[in-house]
């Protein structure tokens, strides 16, 4: 449904967005954001998403005080990704 309400077409579409944000949260000791966008069959976040402990993860992002961050700037997210790809 996230893929479609963004216009994307197509299975594992937001591999690469979820990517930046996921190393992003992992560099910065953020919760893991990206544990929230799951498969609509499986109901578990993609392959992709690495060392997820998926219901305290889960409940961390949701305990978490999000507005007590500066969004990050997409060069900050782009670095992130590129610091995170093995």
């Amino acid at each position: 449904m996230l893929a479609r309400m963004l216009g994307y077409e197509g299975a594992g579409v937001l591999a690469q967005p979820l990517g930046h944000i996921m190393y992003y949260c992992q560099q910065n000791k953020l919760p893991p954001l990206t544990i929230l966008v799951v498969n609509q069959d499986t109901g578990l976040p993609g392959e992709g998403l690495t060392g997820a402990d998926l219901n305290a993860d889960r409940e961390s992002v949701f305990r978490y005080d999000w507005y007590s961050i500066i969004p990050p700037t997409p060069e900050e997210f782009r670095e992130a990704y590129t610091h995170g790809q093995p």
